[in-house]
This record gives C-alpha cells, structure tokens and sequence, in this order.
C-alpha cells in the first residue's frame, strides 16, 4: 500500500495495520461477501427496480407559488428561506440551504439537517461533520471543493429521518440546487437518502457499489455510508473507503472523457 493511501485511510480514522478478524466482522458483512478494495475500471450501472404502482413511495413534489426550476442561487435561497410548505417549518429557527462550491464537480447530499447544523448554519456539523471532512481530505478535497446539502432544509424533530411528504415538499429545492451545480458525480450518505432519492426501497448494501441515476437527471449517483452511522459502526469504514475509491475513479474517468 502507498504512503498516499496510508495517509487518506488514516484521515478516516482507519488502522492501516490492524487485522480484521472474523470476531471484529459486523453483522453486516457476515450476511454478505465484503467489497473488493480494488475498484474496477467500469462500475456496474444498477439496474431499475421496479416497484408495484400500488406500494411505491414516489415523491411527487406539490405545486410550487415560483417556477423553482428557473430559479438562480440568490432566488432560490429566499424561496427556501420563506418555504412552509410541510410541517418541518413550524419548528425550525433557520433554513440549512447548502454550503461550498457552486460548480462543483462532486456534490454530496445527506438526508435533513441535525439540531448542531442549525446551530452552526450548514449541513454536516459536528462530530459527523468531522468525519465527512476527514472523507473528503481521504479523496483530495477540501470541503470547500464541493456541494453539500440535503433532501430537506429543515431539520427534523429529534433529528428523526424525513418523511415522504416532508421530502416531497423539498424535491424541487434539491433538484435545481443540482441543475444549478451540474455536478459529474453526486455522493449520497445514507439508506434514507439513497432510497428517497432514488425512489427505491432496496437496503443500503444493495445500493452500494453500483452507478444510479435520480430520474430525469443525467448524473451518476453513487451510495455510501451516512457519517454518523460510521461513528456508531466504525468497523464499516473500510466498506466507506470502498466507496470513496469506486467515486474516485468514476471522477477521474468522467474527467478524462472531456479531454
């Protein structure tokens, strides 16, 4: 192994030295074969899922006062700022919009802002937020180099997850925040994240290791761990790191197709 990957792995808080045996093994990996930590040069491209019209959760977003989709940065930050189109508005003391680099080439989307994101006043604070810069600086960025925001601009009670329909209320927001960016890659972090957005039902391990694409959006979507599980289950982060490389090369190979 290369000092650089030593050095990336060790910014994730991963021992490069320490043996993983099968007593350290999670639940998780026992149910399934571990990744490969080698990525392959072509990523397998999910295939649809389809889901029975009468179960599917589709996010269908409500009718909107503005035409979201022609909205700039500016414009599009008030409408959140004045949004109170689901419940989650009634108890928030502040919008988290997004933070970092409006025309970045990789863009991350969690799932709805914690109490300390509203405190702090942007997605990812605290001892996740730690977590995900370390990530970042694993892959070469600074958190500055990307976007970061969420499904939801509010944050949810008791920082559960968002519902259907408090995503829904969102979607809108999200996708032009995406158009706006035109990213070359979106990194989403967490099960809850990856299954509204991609309007699966399918668990995170399935996710994982496999291109998506949001409808109607032409970018490539890969699935990762949310930074606050891997705080819970640190014995995952060599499965994160995983995904990191597979988005490493996705990055490179899409930079190198517009030479």
């Amino acid at each position: 192994m290369s000092n650089r990957q030593n050095t990336y792995l060790k910014a994730m808080g991963i021992d490069v030295w320490l043996e993983r045996s099968p007593s350290n093994t999670s639940s998780q990996e026992t149910s399934q074969p571990e990744a490969s930590h080698h990525v392959e040069t072509n990523v397998k491209q999910a295939e649809p899922e389809l889901i029975p019209a009468a179960k599917t959760e589709s996010i269908v977003a409500p009718d909107n006062k503005v035409n979201i989709d022609q909205l700039d940065w500016s414009a599009l930050h008030s409408s959140v700022v004045e949004c109170h189109d689901c419940d989650l508005s009634k108890n928030r003391t502040k919008t988290i919009f997004g933070a970092g680099n409006q025309t970045a080439a990789l863009m991350i989307i969690g799932d709805a802002p914690s109490a300390e994101d509203e405190l702090q006043g942007e997605p990812f604070s605290g001892q996740a937020g730690k977590l995900l810069t370390a990530m970042l600086k694993a892959m070469g960025y600074q958190r500055n180099d990307v976007y970061i925001s969420n499904l939801v601009k509010c944050r949810t009670s008791e920082n559960q997850e968002p519902g259907i329909e408090e995503v829904a209320a969102c979607e809108s927001y999200l996708v032009r925040q995406i158009k706006l960016v035109q990213p070359d890659l979106i990194l989403v972090l967490g099960s809850v994240a990856a299954q509204r957005l991609l309007k699966s039902k399918s668990t995170l391990s399935r996710l994982r290791g496999q291109l998506h694409y949001i409808e109607n959006i032409n970018i490539p979507v890969i699935v990762s761990f949310d930074p606050a599980y891997l705080l819970r289950s640190p014995n995952e982060k060599r499965k994160a790191w995983d995904d990191l490389q597979t988005a490493m090369k996705e990055l490179t190979n899409i930079a190198a197709s517009k030479k």
